[in-house]
């Protein structure tokens, strides 16, 4: 999609208009039924998805105007036990409690859904990239595989959920921002809602240049999120989220360039003028049946779609994948009891292939494809039943117990090698049993939860895989138990809210992704690591005078994350902290408003050493990293509301890493690349014109 901003913009404005009013001539009829979908009404009181009495922890607005609206990763890392490791806008890899630390790129070991869809692939391969910081209204993480609901994955699940439409408002939003390194930012949105239909169409186009040698980006996007009633006891939505978008790849430099300029780029990908152009769809459609004041069905069928073409220095990838699935959950009451189940089915078909990159032959202009070194199709599917039932033992004290049964399935066919060299073979992975229990004790200001639960991961396409590209037959899926204590409660008439978490999860069956090449990585079960740790979330409300409002927080982590049997070769790392994992982390600020609409966010983030290898030889520094924001928002009219902003990020311009590859090996008597530097000093600006109609 390589439309012009500008032409786009009024060409979509005049679709939305068009589409508006003939929706209107249609939606006259007016009845009772409540709204099934939920709403995000307020910042500080935010509706939660997670199934009964489990504690998750979610962040909404509130959060979100802290930050550049495209810096995601610094939002979601406001959240204790949650580590976004971002190495560029376009490479993001989400840690929960420790889990997925060893994924050498990207994000795994999670299940992420958009609007109660899930989006993460057949191997378990998830990437918040994909939407548009802007057009989110919420963002929920369980940590751990406490819900059953949600997949009962070791790391835990994160729910993203669109914005709401302002309720029976019809209104066109523009958000401009520019910044450091070139960069630009436009969403423009419509939005529309009556009595039993609500709309939300959106565009949004981000380019930048980037703070290091070979990293432009370049990203367009579509979104269309509508719900309408379809009779008093039914409604229906549909959700389309289309993004196309190129992003250079500068990949991981050595100790030496971090230190004396961290704007370089790895030396071959610079060469090779490595990038990555991503095509992606997701197309899902829900209903929604009240049987019952006391049942309710939500079922939705979902399709995804991803082209995706990466020139490498070692060689090109080029790759596609078909994903389609169903998912059907019942939530509702029997007497005392709440109770929802259901089941959720994906399937994908992922085929790719690999080409020669003669770019060292391309005098100069990057990479050049040549002839084709494999050519593969995996299908790969995942069937997940769930129960959940939460029951009130007393008037204070509930329990709940849940159960997820997985199967999942590996089909590997190589189109590439015939005869005994064919590698096609099948890997069909045993049922797995997922329990979960919980109570919960309601305090004067507060509660008390106890949990336990049984969690697994998948392998990933690469650890399915040995050296010579044939499915590992002796490969399992790793499991834990995962125990876990905590406290909410608000206190000082509702000024102070804390969260305390202390948990414990015993993971065996360690899924290692060993490193062969310079981009060819195999896995085995390796032994057995213990993640233990404490989160604390604090926040207070309070007022210096009538017109000004502050509210200071912090989040702190501490991960006591350790290897407990790990052998690999002739050595032991049995008792080592877990690779890629800081043991403290803490994000703080402080927040003042006006009553004038004018706003100020002060936010800071430090992180710990991070062990960079498994025998801990070397550790990345421990940082700290301050932001700052000043908003101002008025009323020019009764129709017109305008916004401005600015922002520094990166305040005191430390040299940082935001994200580290674990395990490097150098190629060639080549020094290691470990580290992903952050952005330096940077600024930004924003406008936003909000007209309702």
């Amino acid at each position: 999609m390589k439309l012009s901003h500008q032409n786009t913009n009024g060409f979509l404005l005049g679709l939305l208009l068009c589409c508006f009013h003939t929706i209107k001539a249609q939606n006259t009829t007016k009845d009772s039924i409540t709204q099934l979908d939920e709403v995000v009404l307020i910042q500080d009181a935010i509706p939660k998805k997670a199934t009964g009495i489990t504690s998750s922890s979610k962040i909404a607005a509130q959060t979100f105007e802290r930050f550049n609206p495209t810096d995601i990763p610094s939002a979601i890392n406001q959240i204790s036990g949650v580590y976004i490791l971002s190495g560029a806008i376009n490479t993001n890899r989400i840690t929960i409690r420790g889990i997925g630390a060893r994924t050498p790129y990207g994000t795994n070991k999670l299940r992420m859904y958009f609007n109660g869809i899930p989006v993460t692939n057949g191997t378990g391969s998830s990437t918040i990239e994909a939407y548009d910081f802007e057009n989110l209204g919420a963002v929920e993480v369980i940590k751990g595989p406490k819900a059953t609901a949600y997949g009962a994955n070791l790391g835990g699940a994160i729910l993203l959920d669109t914005k709401a439409s302002l309720q029976d408002k019809t209104q066109l939003i523009n958000s401009f921002t520019m910044g450091s390194y070139n960069m630009l930012k436009d969403n423009l949105t419509f939005s529309h809602s009556e009595d039993g239909f609500d709309l939300s169409f959106s565009y949004n186009h981000l380019e930048t240049d980037g703070f290091r040698q070979n990293s432009q980006f370049q990203r367009d996007g579509l979104l269309l999120n509508t719900q309408f009633r379809t009779g008093q006891k039914s409604s229906m939505a549909l959700l389309v989220n289309y993004i196309d978008y190129t992003a250079h790849i500068p990949s991981s430099i050595n100790q030496t360039d971090f230190e004396e300029d961290p704007t370089r780029a790895a030396a071959n990908w610079l060469a090779a003028q490595g990038y990555e152009a991503n095509k992606y769809i997701l197309t899902g459609l829900s209903y929604t049946y009240q049987f019952s004041e006391s049942l309710q069905n939500t079922t939705s069928v979902f399709y995804t779609y991803l082209d995706h073409y990466e020139p490498r220095p070692f060689n090109i990838l080029d790759e596609f994948t078909n994903g389609f699935g169903l998912r059907s959950r019942f939530k509702g009451n029997w007497g005392k009891a709440d109770f929802t189940f259901g089941g959720e089915y994906y399937k994908d078909e992922y085929h790719w292939g690999t080409f020669e990159n003669l770019y060292e032959e391309n005098d100069g202009n990057g990479s050049l494809q040549g002839t084709q070194l494999s050519d593969n199709t995996e299908f790969r599917r995942q069937f997940n039943l769930f129960g959940t039932l939460t029951y009130p033992i007393i008037t204070l004290l509930s329990a709940q117990v849940g159960l997820n049964l997985n199967k999942t399935h590996y089909d590997f066919r190589d189109l590439f090698n015939q005869g005994e060299s064919n590698a096609s073979a099948k890997r069909n992975f045993d049922a797995i049993l997922l329990p979960n229990l919980g109570l919960n004790y309601q305090l004067k200001n507060g509660d008390i939860y106890a949990n336990m639960s049984r969690g697994f991961s998948n392998p990933s396409l690469e650890e399915t895989l040995t050296p010579d590209g044939i499915i590992n037959p002796d490969i399992a899926q790793e499991t834990g138990v995962n125990y876990e204590l905590g406290a909410e409660w608000i206190l000082f008439n509702k000024r102070l809210s804390t969260n305390l978490a202390l948990y414990r999860m015993n993971v065996k069956n360690l899924l290692v992704a060993q490193r062969v090449g310079e981009d060819q990585y195999i896995g085995r079960n390796a032994g057995k690591t213990r993640h233990q740790g404490l989160e604390l979330d604090v926040q207070y409300r309070g007022k210096i005078s009538q017109a000004i409002r502050f509210s200071p927080y912090l989040s702190y982590t501490l991960n006591d994350h350790s290897f407990v049997d790990f052998v690999d070769g002739d050595n032991d790392y049995s008792g080592n902290p877990l690779t890629g994992v800081p043991k403290h982390r803490l994000s703080s600020g402080i927040d003042f408003r006006h009553t004038n609409g004018l706003q100020l966010n002060l936010t800071h983030q430090f992180v710990g050493e991070i062990p960079m290898t498994d025998a801990n030889s070397i550790s990345s520094d421990s940082f700290n990293v301050f932001h700052a924001k000043l908003g101002f928002r008025t009323a020019i009219s009764s129709h017109v509301n305008l916004g401005l902003n600015a922002g520094i990020n990166n305040i005191f311009d430390s040299n940082y890493a935001q994200s580290v590859l674990i395990n490097a090996f150098g190629f060639g008597g080549a020094q290691p690349r470990y580290y992903y530097p952050g952005n330096g000093r940077n600024y930004f600006g924003g406008l936003q014109l909000n007209y309702v109609f």
